[in-house]
């Protein structure tokens, strides 16, 4: 009676290629393919049944829309507009108007929420018990609610143009038409100015570092902040003197039933901005107030003991240390805030999401207008993102 050997089974059956079905990478490589073949059958499905509706409605695939012209006016654009330009220059001034509120929301979120966590956690009871009723009202109350606060409690019953409120020797102007304010207008020689100011910049860059390095060596620390500020705002201020002071301003004036001249500020554009900025506040607040928690007590006792007072020891040591913490939720809060900022639509104020509803309403291009819109949003947040990234990785500790 003989009896076969498993080794030698095991390596007729390597031999004879049939053990490879159970190789765990075969496995793996066989799933992912399963799953991307699967992937694409479903897009093809969705373009095939696409195609099929589009030609049941008589409408054809493509963008030539995007050269028509619109036959509509928006409220407020930061290129020139006018309801003779095509629907192409719609989603542009769209765009413009998103980044706008966006950019701006973020900055004042920011500023607003990092105050807002400084002052939970301080000592004064009406001081912290004040920040934290803000944060937990505003937290719970749906963005969308708040805005629609904002524009019937607060900026509709604004009184008329006749009777606008006036501020700075009749110079600015609030009323249900919105926030009038001189407008500044730059003559030829403007860019000299504008050269002062890189020229600033770049100057304020290297005395920073200079100004860090010298006080790695010697101990003595300067008043960087205050000096680079000086410098900031002096060069260009002597740039225009250097040109001829080459800027005069437009401001508003009542004409009939509006004004004319200046800036305008509508007054949908203000609701959304502060509404973002407020309800984006509380949430920043919090995110401030976990990372300055999360920094130990050891070091507010270390710092004290060296001489810093309380606002010194905030300055140098504890914020530089709690905002490695507080960098990535934030970035999570400024793409939030930019998403958001679609809600425009329903306060009127004419954003992307304002634009492509229109254009769809009158071109019926849905499927091309909305692709527009998700792929700016998309950019955007991907924008968002990678600039959020990059600061992370500069305010990261470095390992040795």
């Amino acid at each position: 009676m003989t009896t076969s050997d498993p080794r030698t089974s095991s390596v007729a059956l390597s031999k004879s290629g049939i053990d490879f079905i159970y190789s765990p990478r075969f496995r793996s490589i066989f799933t992912q393919a399963i799953v991307v073949l699967l992937l694409l059958w479903g897009f093809y499905e969705i373009i095939q049944n696409t195609q099929a509706n589009l030609k049941k409605l008589n409408q054809n695939f493509g963008y030539d829309f995007l050269g028509k012209a619109s036959g509509f006016d928006l409220s407020t654009s930061l290129i020139p507009y006018s309801f003779t330009s095509s629907y192409g220059t719609v989603l542009i001034a769209g765009f413009w108007n998103t980044v706008l509120v966006s950019v701006l929301g973020m900055i004042i979120s920011t500023v607003l929420g990092f105050t807002i966590g400084i002052m939970r956690l301080s000592k004064n009871k009406v001081v912290s018990g004040t920040a934290t009723l803000y944060i937990e009202v505003v937290r719970n109350i749906p963005l969308l609610l708040q805005l629609f606060i904002w524009y019937a409690l607060v900026l509709k019953p604004l009184p008329g143009v006749k009777a606008a409120y006036h501020f700075f020797n009749d110079s600015v102007f609030i009323s249900v038409k919105g926030i009038n304010v001189p407008h500044p207008t730059f003559g030829a020689g403007a860019w000299v100015a504008l050269v002062f100011l890189l020229a600033a910049l770049i100057g304020t860059w290297f005395f920073r570092r200079w100004a860090r390095q010298r006080q790695e060596k010697t101990g003595q620390r300067l008043p960087v902040w205050w000096i680079s500020t000086a410098i900031i705002l002096a060069l260009p201020i002597l740039g225009f003197l250097f040109a001829g002071w080459p800027v005069t301003w437009s401001y508003p004036q009542l004409a009939g039933f509006n004004f004319k001249g200046g800036m305008t500020i509508v007054p949908e554009m203000a609701t959304l901005l502060i509404g973002l900025s407020v309800f984006y506040a509380a949430s920043t607040a919090e995110v401030v107030r976990s990372g300055i928690m999360a920094v130990s007590n050891g070091q507010t006792e270390a710092a004290m003991a060296i001489g810093l007072t309380r606002g010194q020891a905030l300055r140098q040591v504890i914020v530089p240390q709690a905002s490695r913490v507080a960098i990535p939720p934030m970035a999570s809060q400024l793409l939030s805030l930019t998403k958001d900022s679609s809600l425009a639509i329903a306060v009127g104020y004419p954003d992307l999401m304002y634009a492509a509803g229109t254009v769809n309403n009158q071109t019926g291009k849905a499927i091309e207008v909305l692709a527009i819109a998700a792929a700016v949003y998309l950019a955007l947040s991907l924008l968002t993102a990678f600039f959020m990234n990059w600061f992370n990785n500069r305010m990261k500790l470095v390992e040795r």
